[in-house]
């Protein structure tokens, strides 16, 4: 938690006041959303307030509680949609509670269906998702370094480097870094 004097990450607060506003656009309390997303009302309103930074597993509930992959969410708190992003403006968000970094490579663009992003997680890291943002996202996970585990419902997949797998997410996910060495990967994410 921050202290009051702290002044707020700047991705935290923007990524804040976007989720206020999604609420509000709905006329949720946040007693509504803390029952549509199974987030306690006192961590949604640390995270609307910029008090805490927001876990990626966090993140994935609110996004499937209003429709959007995370990187739609993400997108929507940076600048206007351009055809090239270079490598210095890709968007940067990082869990450090879990471990995961996430760059948004594809430029953003909200009526396109697909985008790129680049995961890194720290040895040890562990996500676990309880749901897709959308049900039947397509996914397509390509390991350019290291190893990942990816369990999907009920299967295991172990991912050496320059693997990839292809899944459509329907339930549950976990990626794991088990291995001694960091994992960098592509996910590709194409919306139903």
């Amino acid at each position: 938690m921050k202290h009051e004097d702290e002044v707020p990450d700047p991705m935290d607060a923007r990524l804040g006041a976007r989720l206020a506003e999604l609420r509000a656009q709905r006329g949720w309390s946040l007693g509504e959303l803390a029952e549509r997303s199974g987030v306690s009302r006192s961590t949604l309103s640390r995270a609307e307030r910029a008090e805490t930074s927001p876990t990626a597993a966090l993140l994935n509930r609110l996004c499937g509680v209003y429709g959007r992959t995370m990187s739609q969410l993400l997108s929507e708190v940076e600048a206007e949609p351009t055809p090239l992003l270079r490598t210095a403006d890709q968007p940067v968000w990082e869990d450090r509670t879990s471990g995961f970094l996430r760059r948004s490579v594809s430029p953003p663009h909200t009526g396109l269906r697909g985008e790129l992003v680049e995961g890194r997680l720290t040895p040890g890291a562990d996500i676990a998702y309880d749901r897709p943002p959308v049900p039947g996202l397509e996914q397509h996970i390509w390991v350019l370094e290291g190893t990942l585990d990816v369990t999907a419902g009920n299967t295991d997949h172990h991912l050496d480097t320059g693997d990839c797998l292809r899944l459509r997410v329907w339930g549950p996910t976990q990626f794991r870094c088990a291995g001694p060495d960091g994992v960098r990967y592509v996910l590709a994410v194409v919306l139903p």
